[in-house]
């Protein structure tokens, strides 16, 4: 099997790196890939953007299944164009990617069906939105209605801070055409949770649970950022929550797919704030997170290769999941200035780290000179793995102490609402 994977982060070298173990695979390629990937995959210097040419290079290569990890190129149609040519790629139609490219289309599809979420309006003129936020009670949540990288929402506590951002938005248009249209939101209490399904179109298959960090700093303060770190699973979704998960949103979904005549299949992102074991939506996303997907693909037992292509040719009914019984964590090392701006620099002695347990799951990296090379915004998640949520922490941040980082940053406090949660039940 040939197989290609689309995208640079490090949930891309998460999917390159499980699907390698598949003995099955002939040839891995990953486009444009980091300088991780390129010591388990065929590097491919093409964008992700780029569907020709990524439609060019599978041809010409007589690529068996194509995975797409990025959001850019699911907007932009690539699933629609590789099908037309009879190629076999995973993920959801231009259409169904909608959910995620137009947060304003996510909102009218929750409320036409039901699915619990904050309260919202859309604004396309400055001015009416300006005048809304004057009389609005805070908190509230402003959002740039298409894609912004994780970035393009802020939760705003005054006044002062949503004119700020909506200036942002609108007339600074520090995400260009994304910030046209600004979706204002109500604020949302509780604990966030990220809840992934994969779907072939009739089969649900829900993961484990995993948590996000989107705030830069710790205790969940400063800017949003693309993630910060995870971990997997979440004590907040116990077997209650996640049947209350099941029932009022991802069922009403499925539902409202079928009622909309929408053909979705691959994985479904489900962002969510959790009170009192009740889930409201947040988001979606029509991808696997990043960097969710570091510590589940970790943790799963099963064949990873075999989810995606069984995802991908309507066999999911027939795929088995199974988990490792322990705990993953992922710490997100960022270059420094992120998420405003980035700084080079070079990572001396990562070439040659190995530790028990742990895996460096690459993004913002290029290989010089068997050197790496910061080249991005998050440049590296350090994953662990043990029986328990504190010994996967501590595992973490020991690898981080032997990693030269003086040119990234990073949250000190990943995993650590889960391990209080858990101290709390015991």
């Amino acid at each position: 099997m040939k197989v290609l994977v689309i995208g640079s982060g490090g949930r891309e070298h998460a999917i390159c790196w499980g699907i390698k173990k598949n003995k099955r695979i002939k040839e891995l390629y990953c486009a444009p890939g980091n300088g991780g990937i390129s010591d388990i995959a065929h590097i491919v210097d093409i964008k992700s953007d780029n569907l020709q040419e990524l439609l060019n290079f599978a041809l010409a290569k007589d690529i068996d299944l194509t995975i797409v990890g990025p959001e850019q190129p699911l907007s932009l149609g690539i699933v629609d164009l590789f099908k037309k040519n009879e190629l076999l790629i995973f993920g959801p139609d231009k259409n169904s990617s909608q959910l995620e490219s137009s947060k304003e289309y996510s909102k009218n599809f929750m409320k036409r069906n039901n699915i619990p979420t904050a309260n919202f309006e859309t604004f396309t003129e400055f001015e009416k939105a300006h005048k809304y936020i004057k009389k609005s009670k805070f908190p509230i949540v402003l959002k740039a209605d298409g894609l912004a990288a994780g970035k393009g929402v802020r939760v705003c506590y005054d006044y002062k801070e949503a004119d700020e951002f909506l200036t942002f938005l609108m007339k600074d248009k520090i995400f260009a055409k994304s910030g046209e249209k600004v979706v204002i939101e109500s604020f949302l209490e509780g604990e966030e949770a990220s809840f992934f399904v994969f779907t072939d179109g009739h089969t649900i298959l829900p993961l484990d649970s995993s948590q996000d960090h989107k705030r830069l700093l710790d205790q969940d303060r400063g800017p949003n950022t693309g993630g910060m770190g995870a971990y997997s699973p979440a004590p907040v979704i116990d077997d209650e929550t996640r049947a209350n998960i099941m029932n009022e949103v991802v069922i009403p979904v499925f539902n409202g797919f079928k009622k909309d005549k929408i053909n979705y299949t691959g994985i479904l992102y489900i962002g969510l704030m959790i009170k009192d074991k009740k889930p409201s939506v947040v988001e979606f996303n029509c991808r696997f997170g990043d960097p969710e997907a570091q510590p589940l693909l970790y943790r799963m037992n099963s064949d990873i290769f075999d989810l995606f292509y069984k995802t991908s040719t309507k066999q999911l009914s027939n795929y088995v999941l199974e988990w490792k019984n322990c705990y993953s964590v992922t710490v997100v090392l960022a270059s420094l200035g992120y998420p405003d701006k980035t700084s080079n620099g070079l990572i001396s002695n990562l070439s040659n780290f190995k530790e028990k347990g742990v895996y460096i799951f690459h993004a913002g990296t290029t290989l010089k000179d068997d050197n790496f090379i910061v080249s991005g915004g998050r440049v590296l998640g350090v994953t662990s793995e043990s029986q328990t949520l504190k010994g996967a922490i501590d595992l973490a941040y020991e690898a981080i102490s032997k990693i030269d980082t003086s040119s990234l940053a990073y949250r000190k406090d990943i995993g650590l609402k889960g391990l209080n949660r858990n101290l709390k039940s015991s």
